[in-house]
């Protein structure tokens, strides 16, 4: 009954409408009754009686609303009726939603017939769970890729960046994950994702195994910026809805910088100031509000991992979006074109990458290993440039010769083919059989 009620204060009981006067660029302004335009509310401008195209009131100028698209403006022209729609901004998840691939708007895209309706609305822009009522992080999680499991252990609730560049490998390692993870369920976020890739993440990345417990969001690259801005939101939504089941829910977005574009393209058109490479301070203010919607729920609820990725540009990884992010999550792991390069997959540079819940996450019966293969890397890297030029005579220094020797085992410990899965403690496992015996008394 109370969702009936639900949806039936969802229904409009007077039509409310404005008239288009003006399209600049991708804004649309509307005259008439902005007293019932709310910065947020939806609105369909008709351009035919088979052809409304969603909009969102994003701001005003005068006495004028400002309106963002969420398809092509073709067809608007000055005068057409802008219907003023009671219809929330919340989606009606359902564990029916596993298996299946959505748009921003939450409507099916694979060609599977209609989504179930779940009986509560969960906003696309919801609050997180108050700070003073989360539970901290739960125990290691599993993620299947043994680099990340051993140096940078991530646990259930925590909050993860992969900083790569174009090209370096960052959704093979995201697929990686979501077949192998040990959580209840995945959501998949693919914002500002080219076109053509999207069924060969489906198909060959992710599996039948995979997708089977995961819900894909996908917003190509040629969509509208709001589309691809609400397809963050609505990944974070179907997330929260898992998490009030009680579930261990892992978040996947590829990625959080196209967010980012997207929000600037919208603030750009509303006529904020551009800041830092272009950015607008509605970037930084909404990244934030993004991210903290992941982490750990209250008592009586599960948790939200978050695996997000980050396009650094120009593999600087110091520019402002990286930068902003890096301070919001609880972990970076930075991946390097130089690494790849030379052939190893995935190029994860384990000492530029930390979990911030290192060591406590660590097994502390082999967390001795895990920071001498941290010195031993530290060496190597040191020297790298005398040993490649020959410039290096061995036994010189033990601790060099020691890196020498172990960086080739080292080298393949950290390599892992896509469809290979190592487990936390087989990768504890492997990594001491790699090292000498340590000498606990040094």
């Amino acid at each position: 009954m109370k969702a009936l009620a639900e949806q039936v204060q969802e229904l409009d009981g007077v039509e409310i409408y404005g008239r288009v006067v003006g399209v600049r660029g991708l804004m649309v302004e509307v005259a008439g009754p902005i007293h019932a335009m709310s910065v947020g509310a939806r609105v369909l401008v008709e351009t035919g009686p088979e052809r409304p195209i969603p909009c969102e009131v994003v701001g005003f100028s005068g006495a004028h609303a400002l309106l963002m698209p969420f398809a092509n403006l073709e067809g608007v022209r000055r005068g057409c009726r802008a219907l003023v729609t009671g219809v929330p901004g919340a989606v009606r998840p359902t564990s029916g939603w596993l298996g299946r691939v959505v748009n921003a708007m939450g409507e099916p895209i694979d060609d599977k017939g209609p989504l179930p309706s779940g009986p509560e609305p969960f906003a696309f822009r919801n609050a997180p769970p108050p700070a003073h009522a989360r539970k901290r992080v739960g125990d290691p999680l599993d993620l299947g890729v043994r680099a990340l499991n051993t140096f940078t252990t991530c646990c259930r609730g925590q909050r993860m960046g992969i900083f790569a560049g174009s090209g370096v490998g960052k959704s093979v390692l995201l697929s990686m994950m979501a077949r192998n993870v040990k959580a209840d369920v995945s959501v998949i976020g693919l914002v500002g994702e080219r076109g053509r890739e999207v069924q060969e993440f489906l198909q060959e990345d992710l599996g039948e195994e995979g997708l089977a417990r995961s819900v894909v969001v996908v917003a190509t690259s040629d969509e509208p910026a709001l589309m691809r801005r609400q397809a963050a939101y609505l990944t974070l939504a179907i997330a929260e809805y898992f998490r009030d089941e009680k579930k261990d829910v892992l978040v996947m977005m590829d990625s959080v910088t196209r967010f980012a574009m997207a929000q600037r393209e919208i603030g750009l058109s509303a006529g904020e100031p551009p800041t830092a490479k272009g950015y607008t301070p509605t970037v930084f203010t909404e990244l934030p509000r993004l991210l903290e919607r992941a982490g750990p729920g209250t008592a009586e609820q599960g948790s939200i991992t978050g695996i997000f990725t980050v396009l650094v540009d120009g593999d600087d990884h110091n520019e402002p979006v990286a930068d902003a992010v890096r301070g919001i999550l609880d972990g970076h792991i930075v991946m390097e074109r130089a690494i790849a390069e030379r052939g190893r997959y995935p190029a994860i540079n384990i000492l530029k990458s930390i979990s911030r819940t290192m060591p406590r996450a660590a097994n502390p019966q082999f967390l001795p290993f895990v920071n001498q293969a941290k010195q031993v890397m530290a060496t190597y890297a040191d020297m790298e440039e005398l040993i490649r030029l020959g410039a290096y005579r061995p036994g010189s220094s033990a601790d060099v010769d020691e890196a020498i020797r172990l960086h080739k085992p080292l080298e393949a410990f950290l390599g892992q083919a896509k469809d290979e899965a190592t487990g936390l403690l087989e990768g504890y496992q492997r990594l001491a059989e790699i090292l000498p015996v340590l000498d606990t008394e040094k």
